[in-house]
């Protein structure tokens, strides 16, 4: 069964007085009293969870009690004490609850005594002076009214009291907020109390609100007057308080209301007089009544501000009665009234909390509408105002559209309650129309379906309108929506939005076709339309781009329709996809979609695999052991997924699933995406834990049978017997623990110890011994061997945190003989070892440390090996021997351990203060702070027992921190602290340095930063060697350092910053570590706590000091995480001097920012350094629910600081750091308005938004923006001809342009965004070309959208004619750039139909063809030019695109033509000077002309006659496409050769692709006219870009068609062309495109050359193939880069069928085994793409091979771990066809054997000068030579063992045996010479000799098989 656990529930206790007790006892000695006797038991019981359940025996005693049927005044103490009980219970208490569920069933005749001891308990709790019992009286209140009759009726008779004491209560409260500034803690409590108490008077006046109707109606008792009216009169003091919370206020506006519409009581007159209040308060106040003047009085006497407003318009629409009609017209218009002050507050109010309270009053507002719409008494006046069209329904749809897409998520949810409810409205006042009909709706509509997918709000809306009129009336007016929200949900911001409208959609879709006519065949058109589209993107897209699609679409999608599962398997299991079910290359194709599509199902609980059958009867085991192994991650996820996942926890694991797991993990645990190890930790946890619940219930099934006797042996061979169950799953867990462990060997990846580790401690979490469990399948101590527990150990030296952490944790679960801790010597190296670790200059040694210290603590014998450790060190201590608790040893341990370091610690301070840099480069102090930490974080310190030594070493930790920040602060905090170090090379620069040396003067005594010193270089250290005598020659920048006992060492600059700053890190660490968790004495006098008051300040003033002087940012970032903690501590302290601290600080940081005094220590520089993080962490210290005072202080004294700025920024702008820092600030508020930018473009519209919401979220933004843009466009069109540069301009664009205009926005002429428009217009006249292009961009947004084109065309016709005098070509080179964009928004517009394209292409052409003498040589601007030909080009592209012929489409063809042949592009001796705009001319004439070859190319395959192609393309004769092609590729111009090359080469890959299948034969054609100028143009091309073009060009092109090359005179042959190939390759410092191409194109010449001379001899060509061999060899190296090694991976795939896995050997066999071998380096890349492109060489391996036909499974997309395995196997049966078994077996050997890698296993006895502070060494993360090693065993031992002579010469084998044998011997010399615990003292050298000694065993074993190799395993 599931092991759940058990949620704490605070129940409580029941306690009474002796008096209760005595009498109690009293009634319990006379007559039988059974409820006398149940109450003293549960009175005398101390366990709350047992009182209950007596409470609830009383009950049901209660009930029964009858009239006569006892004493009665024994039932009356008895309901006393009940009563008493009851009320002294905490208001949610479960006994409280108990108790009225007891007294709410007793007989009727006994309530009143119930009632009157009820009244009687009040009324003493009433009379209460103690202001800590107020709040427990306000709850008692309101637990009376709460769900409990007998309350009620009690407060029916005190009401008047209990509104007298609340009155009082509220009156307290508010004095009492006015004395508690700064304490926040008290404040919020406060607050909390004043809601409750509020809360209470709203409640009790509803209850009794009929009976204070009555009264007022006889005559007014002027005691509950004066309580109304003084309670009244709290609240509107309470609404206009500003220091009350907003949730406070807005409750206190509810009861104002609410009390005056109880005292008014008449439904006619409230309306005015709320109405007056409100909105006409100073006017009519002589009209209001005299009680509401008096308690409104400082509502009466000022217009109130406008949360006043806000609140009390919640309240009237909260309290007033809508649905009733009372309040006839006049209510109507205060309806209506509210809603145009809650829209002008909507524009005042825009701080979060008030933004969200004037949506959620919308929001009631319409909810009020719609009752006053449901009123009998509704007038025609009000639904005409309520109409969809209305002018209030508008207003609220505008609200709408600019709030949909609000950051507040409650703002958003509020919009889209707002939109349902104005549907709701709209139909209610058009009862009789139709929505499908409605043009309300309809307008709507298509109105959302024109907007962009990236606005959320569309999504909500859609969703509504799906709701209210059925999705086929959205497919009616767009049958494309599901594909478009479908390709929407690719998208992870978008994809929750998507995914809800795609539910509603589809929901309703299958209801409206099951209630239609045709319902009998509505899934067909149900599945056509949802599930079709699903699938085809599944298994074509991207696996990393359908995560979303899967996780959000596909469960509700079944959910919504189980049967479509079956639909989904035959739909992809069809012959179509079928056919490619292992999909292309980026995608999962049919058989991942089949995986993720069951896996869905079954998780869903859609079919369940009891039964040992299921698996086969749905779909092969095959395909899903294909998948568990397939390339593709996400694939195998899924399978594994439905391998694991079922519906029930507790269902059986088949034999089939337990054979695809163990199938799965070794294949798979070597993954290096995060996501993929995550997820396989995930799901394995997943299928261990249904392991265990079901192990349970098989468990319980046994002892059923055992119990029954029933052991027949037919049924325990069964395999679905329990007991047979229960040994499967034994075997299977003793497997996967026995695989895990194994692999952690040696140099094993990352990524695998990284599951292993993962995957071990889950199997100890859930295999552990739970209470409630009966059985359990495993236990880890049972497994693990001593080898292993050592690899688990050895965890602890990775260089990667997260293993270190994994190991420890389950390290710790391990007892100590496991861990073999026991043994003393053992032990004490560790923690040796450990304390070694700590003082290493490597940072991640010291955390090794601590993992170490933190396992050792745990450790009995620990006490002996520090005593033993401390006696070598010098410190005398006692040692503890007596036995205790585990507890007790822990602390005792934790302790000592921390003494030890610190005392070890305050000695290495002491030196360094002597010689800061000798320690830095020997001894870095932080390590030892580090491990202290690591101590401190295994104990929970506040409830440590040995107080007095704790107290002791926690001032010492304190003490020592604040010495060892005194040492090496100086660092930090200096003007330079990167790579500082007194010296350096250059005279001018060391008195510089100087500088900082007297600023920081450290701490070193002995001289060493006294003054800066000068080293010398190579080439003045002969001339100058008497010029400084101080000086001594150094051959680094590094210092030979000797300390006093003459020890030599190396430093650096990066070791003394390193040093310092992390030893500031681990101070700050370290202190905030000790204010989180010591617990704080509880006054300044009292002996309590290990932590004092004073120690607090001292810490405080400490981080103050550091963050305010320190430079370094890593020494300031941590300690403002130290900081951060301190302030948390301060905050929710009880003393008052220490809470107010915070606000302390800030304002004395805050007054010296202000004051500016120039002997500040504050950083000016560094972006401030530390003061923006001292500040923060001030701010942030206020608890959530505040009035946030420090925050609001801050932002008041630094606007306030600013704004003198700003008012003189001319003064200012030339101060470097004001002008970075306004940036800065400008980048994180363009941050904060459009988000966070989450892709790569630029422009893209997902971080923008529309000008009615930009303006509306921001109005005053709209007259300064305004303003700013008229002042900056004033600058541009200077007549003078001056340069104008304005600082704005460039910020105001790039605001603008992150607008854009939206259909739903309507014309109010506040915020139209026309007026912007000529502004931006003269900016683009703007001298500097970034800045017209801006303004460019920014036009559009700006132009409605059908306004774009005529824009357009207005910008044409202001361009100049070539007659007039004045031409600024900068105001035209902006005017077309503006054009370019409108043009390619309108066209690109969603808004435009296909239809209206051929009559705006005619408006255009005209306006451009009058201007097109801007695009000619009349034109000297190039730039100009190059902008006209792009508006040229766009016209081009659709006017191909629109297929149309007229008379001014054929003149305008006829007009580009000319253009191009005039242009100096086709004039021979053209000669340009380097002149602005010709590379941009030249880019661009060239674009054109290509586009014009693509468009006659292209309308070749139309329905059109050749006299009219003609007509359309080649206006004149000289326009011949292959002519001008070669033209172009021969060009003198380098851009235009260049992107005349990339084009063909465009053309070309798309064919590849198949994206343009109709032009596919004429581009051929077109390229094959062409092939000869191609071929010169290969062999005279000096430009490297452009050759490497014309290479890769002829690499898609048939080789075949290549030959004869004819190179000027002479033919070049085959071999020729590959030497000559060759030859390029070998060219050094050749760009990587160029090696890439000559790799391939050289590995195609090859590949046809052994082709094609099959039958001849190669010897002629034998030293260029051996040439090539050794090319692919290098360009698979780890030093070449990704991109090469993908390249030699094709090649390596095209070579496998016909050379390398081919019945006949081409090459020599070494060669052929060299190119092999470069297959599995590939295969073990590091790059995971190019591992992935390496295994698609499997699929290339011919089927007569048998090693690719395992298992009856087709490999033919498999993921490397397998490639690599199936590889192996495959060369090993090409050897024995190829008759090279003898050859390939020693080659194979000498591969295990790395006799290459032997020549760096010498182990360095010194590590050399010093070593580089972070170097980690070379590694792979993937790559793993002892899985390598292993797989070539066993295949070269299955190679041997199938070949009858394997090795015909046995000298090769006496070769490889001696060989193996020296190289055993020096390995196993190595190994001995190691310290002790090598695998942390020398870790790389360690690991590097145990993987070289188990490849050395491997070939020990091959060697047996022939009678060698014992000698090699004796060594070990």
């Amino acid at each position: 069964m599931v092991q759940k656990k058990k949620k704490d529930i605070h129940v409580g206790r029941i306690v009474l007085d002796e008096r209760e007790l005595a009498r109690l006892r009293c009634l319990t000695t006379g007559e039988e009293n059974g409820l006398a006797i149940l109450l003293l038991e549960c009175a005398e019981l101390t366990d709350g969870i047992q009182q209950l359940q007596l409470l609830k025996k009383i009950g049901v005693l209660l009930r029964k009690l009858g009239g006569d049927s006892v004493n009665n005044s024994q039932i009356d103490i008895c309901l006393e004490i009940l009563v008493r009980i009851y009320w002294d219970q905490e208001s949610r208490s479960p006994l409280k609850r108990a108790t009225v569920s007891a007294l709410s069933g007793i007989p009727e005749n006994l309530k009143e005594k119930v009632i009157s001891c009820l009244i009687n308990c009040l009324r003493e709790e009433l009379l209460t002076v103690d202001k800590s019992h107020v709040r427990k009286v306000i709850d008692s209140i309101a637990a009376c009214m709460e769900n409990f009759s007998l309350g009620e009726k009690c407060m029916q008779y005190v009401y008047l009291e209990v509104l007298q004491f609340l009155h009082t209560t509220l009156v307290d409260f508010k004095l009492q907020n006015k004395n508690l500034g700064g304490q926040h803690i008290l404040q919020n409590k406060l607050m909390h109390d004043s809601l409750v108490a509020l809360k209470a008077a709203m409640i009790l006046v509803q209850k009794v609100q009929e009976k204070i109707h009555d009264i007022f109606c006889k005559n007014a008792e002027t005691s509950l007057w004066e309580a109304m009216c003084g309670l009244l009169t709290c609240f509107i003091e309470i609404l206009l308080d500003g220091d009350f919370l907003q949730t406070v206020q807005s409750t206190a506006g509810m009861a104002a209301l609410l009390f005056i519409k109880t005292i008014v009581n008449c439904n006619e007159l409230l309306p005015k007089l709320v109405h007056d209040l409100l909105f006409n308060s100073t006017q009519r106040a002589h009209d209001a009544p005299g009680w509401l003047i008096t308690s409104c009085r400082q509502l009466y006497d000022a217009v109130p501000p406008d949360d006043a407003i806000l609140f009390l318009s919640q309240g009237t629409l909260a309290m007033l009665d809508w649905r009733s009609g009372g309040m006839r017209d006049s209510g109507e218009h205060l309806l209506f009234d509210i809603l145009t002050v809650l829209l002008s507050l909507n524009t005042r109010l825009k701080e979060s909390s008030m933004a969200m309270s004037v949506s959620r009053n919308l929001s009631l507002w319409t909810t009020s509408a719609l009752d006053a719409l449901h009123s009998d008494s509704c007038s025609q006046y009000l639904k005409n105002s309520l109409n969809g069209n209305s002018e209030a329904i508008q207003k609220l749809l505008e609200y709408i559209w600019t709030h949909w897409e609000h950051p507040l998520d409650g703002v958003r949810h509020q919009s889209k309650t707002i939109f349902k409810n104005i549907l709701k409205i709209h139909q209610k006042t058009n009862d009789g129309s139709c929505g499908m009909t409605d043009p309300f709706f309809l307008n709507m509509t298509h109105s959302f379906l024109s907007l962009e997918w990236h606005i959320k709000g569309k999504y909500t809306s859609l969703g509504c309108l799906v709701e209210y009129l059925g999705t086929e009336y959205i497919l009616t007016v767009d049958d494309t929506v599901p594909k478009q929200v479908l390709g929407i949900m690719l998208e992870q911001s978008l994809a929750t939005y998507a995914s809800d409208l795609l539910e509603k959609m589809f929901e309703s879709h299958k209801n409206e076709l099951m209630s239609s006519s045709q319902s009998s065949n509505w899934i067909k058109q149900w599945h056509k339309t949802w599930i079709s589209p699903f699938l085809t993107i599944l298994c074509e897209e991207k696996p990393s781009r359908t995560t979303y699609i899967i996780e959000y679409y596909l469960p509700k999608l079944l959910k919504c329709n189980p049967d479509s599962l079956t639909c989904m398997i035959k739909e992809l299991q069809s012959s179509d996809k079928a056919n490619n079910i292992a999909g292309p290359f980026h995608s999962r194709g049919a058989l991942g979609a089949l995986m993720t599509c069951l896996r869905a199902a079954r998780a869903q609980g859609l079919w369940s695999t009891t039964e040992e059958s299921a698996w086969n009867q749905l779909i092969p085991i095959s395909l899903i052991k294909q998948a568990l192994v397939h390339k593709h991650e996400q694939v195998r996820l899924d399978a594994l997924g439905l391998v694991c996942e079922t519906h029930r926890s507790t269902e059986a694991l088949s034999q089939q699933e337990i054979a695809l797991t163990k199938f799965f993990l070794p294949y798979n645990l070597n993954s290096q995406t995060p996501a993929m190890r995550q997820q396989i930790v995930w799901l394995m946890r997943k299928l261990f834990t249904r392991l265990r619940d079901s192990s349970q219930v098989l468990y319980k099934q046994t002892q059923t049978v055992h119990r029954r006797k029933i052991t027949v042996h037919e049924e325990k061979t069964n395999s679905q017997h329990p007991e047979v169950k229960l040994q499967q799953y034994k075997d299977f867990m003793a497997w996967v623990c026995d695989r895990l462990l194994r692999d952690l060997f040696p140099g094993a990846s990352f990524p695998r110890k990284f599951i292993v580790l993962n995957l071990l401690g889950v199997i100890a979490e859930v295999f552990e011994n739970l209470e409630g469990q009966t059985y359990r399948v495993v236990q880890m101590t049972d497994i693990l061997q001593p080898a292993y527990v050592d690899a688990l150990l050895g965890c602890l030296n990775s260089t990667f945190e997260e293993l270190k952490l994994l190991a420890y944790d389950l390290l710790k679960k391990l007892p100590a003989p496991i861990l073999g801790l026991q043994d003393s010597e053992k032990l004490q190296t560790l923690l040796q070892t450990a304390l070694d670790l700590s003082t290493s200059t490597k940072p991640y040694d010291c955390i090794t440390a601590s993992y170490l210290l933190a396992l050792l603590v745990q450790q009995e014998g620990l006490l002996p090996a520090l005593h033993a450790l401390k006696q070598q060190a010098g410190y005398l201590s006692k040692v503890h021997e007596k036995e205790s608790a585990d507890k007790e040893m822990l602390e005792t341990n934790i302790l000592e351990v921390i003494k030890f370091l610190l005392n070890c610690l305050l000695d290495e301070i002491r030196q360094a203060e002597r010689s800061l840099v000798h320690m830095a480069a020997s001894n870095p102090l932080y390590g030892r702070v580090h491990c202290i930490i690591g101590a401190l974080q295994q104990l929970s310190l506040k409830s440590v027992s040995n107080i007095a030594e704790w107290k002791e070493t926690v001032a010492g930790l304190i003490l020592m921190a604040f010495h060892l920040s005194a040492v090496v602060s100086p660092i930090c905090q200096s003007s330079s602290p990167e790579g500082l170090i007194p010296m350096d090379t250059d005279l001018e620069t060391a008195e510089d340095l100087q500088k900082i040396l007297n600023e920081i003067r450290p701490r070193d005594t002995n001289d060493y930063f006294a003054q800066a010193k000068l080293l010398k270089t190579d080439k003045d250290r002969e001339f100058s060697k008497n010029t400084y005598e101080h000086c001594k020659p150094s051959e680094t920048l590094s210092v030979a350092m000797t300390d006093q006992t003459g020890q030599s060492c190396q430093v650096t600059a990066q070791m003394v910053l390193v040093c310092c700053w992390r030893s500031m890190k681990e101070i700050s660490l370290l202190l905030g570590l000790l204010c989180q968790n010591l617990p704080l004495q509880s006054t300044p006098d009292s002996k309590d706590g290990l932590l004092m008051f004073h120690q607090v300040r001292e810490i405080g003033e400490y981080f103050k000091c550091q963050l305010l002087q320190s430079r370094h940012r890593g020494a300031f970032e941590l300690a403002y995480v130290g900081f951060v903690k301190l302030t948390e501590m301060l905050t929710s302290c009880n003393n008052r001097d220490l809470q107010k601290l915070p606000q302390q600080w800030l304002e004395e940081v805050l007054l010296e920012v202000k004051s500016s005094s120039p002997v500040s220590k504050l950083c000016a520089t560094r972006r401030s350094a530390g003061i923006p993080f001292y500040i923060q962490a001030l701010v942030s210290s206020e608890p959530r629910g505040s009035n946030l005072g420090l925050l609001k202080l801050t932002m008041k004294e630094l606007i306030s600081l600013a704004l003198p700025l700003a008012m003189c920024q001319d003064e200012h702008a030339t101060i470097p750091q004001v002008r970075n820092s306004s940036t800065l600030l400008f980048s994180a508020l363009i941050t904060r308005i459009f988000g966070v930018k989450r892709g790569k473009d630029e422009h893209s519209k997902k971080n923008r938004m529309t000008g009615r919401e930009f303006f509306t979220r921001f109005p005053t933004l709209y007259p300064f923006l305004l303003k700013q843009l008229e002042i900056v466009a004033t600058t541009m069109d200077s007549d003078s001809g001056v340069l104008k540069l304005h600082p704005s301009l460039f910020l105001l664009l790039l605001v603008l342009g992150r607008l854009y205009p939206s259909p739903l926005d309507g014309t109010c002429s506040a915020l139209r965004l026309a007026p912007f428009v000529p502004f931006i217009i003269r900016c683009a006249h703007s001298p500097v070309h970034r800045s017209r292009e801006m303004a460019a961009r920014a036009l559009v947004p700006f132009v409605a959208v059908d306004c774009i084109l005529p824009m357009a065309q207005s910008l044409l016709e202001t361009l100049p004619a070539p007659t007039d005098l004045c031409i600024r070509q900068n105001h035209i080179h902006g005017t077309l750039l503006q054009a370019v964009h409108l043009l390619r928004s309108h066209f690109d517009s969603k808004q435009r139909t296909n239809s209206s394209l051929h009559q705006e292409l005619h408006d255009i052409i005209g306006c451009t063809r009058a201007k097109i003498w801007l695009a000619t040589r009349q034109n000297p601007c190039l730039l100009t030019r190059a902008t006209f030909l792009d508006v040229i080009d766009i016209l081009c592209y659709y006017l191909n695109k629109s297929k149309t012929i007229a008379p001014e489409i054929q003149n305008f063809w006829e007009a580009t033509h000319h253009i191009i042949l005039e242009s100096e592009l086709y004039t021979d001796g053209q000669t340009f000077s380097p002149v602005p705009g010709l590379i941009q001319w030249q880019r661009t004439i060239t674009k054109l002309t290509l586009s014009l070859l693509v468009t006659s190319v292209s309308l070749q395959p139309m329905s059109l006659s050749p006299d009219a192609i003609h007509e359309l393309t080649s206006g004149t004769a000289e326009f011949q496409p292959s002519l001008i092609l070669s033209h172009l590729l021969c060009s003198k111009f380098l851009e235009v050769r260049f992107l005349t090359l990339e084009t063909v080469l465009l053309w070309l890959e798309e064919m590849d692709s198949n994206q343009v299948k109709e032009t596919n034969g004429n581009v051929l054609f077109l390229l094959s006219q062409v092939e000869d100028t191609l071929k010169k143009l290969a062999v005279q091309e000096k430009h490297p870009e452009c050759l490497a073009k014309v290479l890769k060009i002829l690499c898609h092109l048939k080789i075949e068609t290549l030959f004869p090359w004819i190179a000027s005179t002479s033919v070049m042959s085959e071999a020729k062309l590959l030497k000559w190939i060759l030859s390029i390759a070998e060219t050094r410092n050749i760009s990587l495109e160029m090696q890439s191409v000559t790799l391939t194109l050289a590995s195609k010449l090859v590949i046809h050359l052994m082709l094609k001379k099959q039958e001849k001899s190669l010897d002629s060509i034998t030293q260029d193939l051996r040439q090539w061999v050794h090319l692919v060899a290098q360009s698979c190296g780890v030093e070449q880069q990704t991109e090469i090694r993908l390249t030699a991976a094709k090649v390596l795939i095209d070579a496998v069928p016909s050379l390398l896995a081919n019945k006949q050997l081409y090459f020599d066999i070494l060669d052929t085994l060299t190119l092999w071998k470069c297959i599995f380096i590939l295969l073990q890349d590091e790059e995971q793409v190019v591992r992935d492109k390496a295994t698609d060489i499997i699929q290339m391996i011919p089927h007569f091979l048998k090693a690719c036909k395992k298992d009856d499974i087709l490999f033919v997309v498999v993921n490397p771990s397998l490639a690599m395995d199936l590889g192996l196997g495959v060369l090993c049966e090409l050897l024995q066809i190829w008759n090279q078994t003898s050859r390939g077996i020693v080659a194979l050997i000498e591969w295990m054997l790395g006799e290459e890698e032997m020549k760096e296993d010498t182990v360095n006895e010194n590590l050399g000068e010093y070593d580089i502070l972070f170097d980690k060494g070379e590694f792979n993360l993937w790559a793993e030579k002892i899985t390598f090693a292993n797989l070539l065993r066993k295949h070269v031992s299955t190679l041997i063992s199938q070949s009858p002579a394997p090795v015909d010469d046995e000298s090769e084998l006496c070769r490889l045996t001696t060989m193996a044998a020296n190289q055993a011997q020096h390995v196993a010399w190595l190994l001995k010479g190691l310290p002790p615990a090598p695998e942390f003292s020398r870790t790389a050298d360690h690991t590097r000799l145990s993987i070289q000694k188990v490849r050395l065993l491997n070939v020990a074993q091959l060697l047996r098989l022939f009678g060698l190799g014992a000698v090699i395993a004796g060594y070990f």
